[in-house]
């Protein structure tokens, strides 16, 4: 169901057919890069937050780390991820599969500046097998982001 959901919401942007499936897990980074055959850095995770009281997604790139500091001084609140048994309930992708596709109304999406350093990345599709490559102004466009923020330490 979550493959499916990524799938219509890509179809808007005529990016759908280009969902690559894997054999493999594709779950954690470091899977998600063997799989798909590129350095960590480059697998766009999505991190599920919690900002005021509602879901939100940082999309980074797969080696950073959230900065804490930088997280407070931009949404001014403590970085507190969703429990990983409410994620799929809270975002509408469980995790290992949590992308900006397909997700339950009004969560908003922003993009951290450490995948700018790329040409080309690869979020998950809704599952934990899934990915598609996107050049960063198609991510901004398809993940109907919020904004770009700067919240991490690579």
């Amino acid at each position: 169901m979550s493959l499916e959901r990524a799938r219509k919401h890509l179809e808007k942007y005529g990016l759908a057919e280009r969902i690559h499936l894997t054999e493999e897990s594709s779950a954690t980074v470091e899977l998600a890069a063997l799989a798909v055959g590129v350095e960590p850095g480059r697998i766009a995770k999505t991190l599920s937050f919690m900002i005021d009281g509602r879901p939100a997604l940082i999309l980074a790139e797969g080696t950073a780390r959230i900065d804490n500091r930088k997280f407070k001084d931009t949404f001014h609140t403590k970085a507190k991820m969703i429990p990983s048994d409410q994620v799929e309930e809270l975002v509408g992708h469980a995790p290992g599969g949590v992308c900006p596709f397909g997700i339950n109304d009004g969560i908003p999406v922003y993009l951290d500046d450490s995948l700018k350093k790329y040409e080309t990345v690869f979020p998950a599709a809704g599952t934990g097998n899934s990915d598609i490559e996107l050049t960063i102004p198609e991510l901004e466009e398809c993940s109907e982001m919020t904004g770009w923020v700067d919240v991490c330490r690579a």
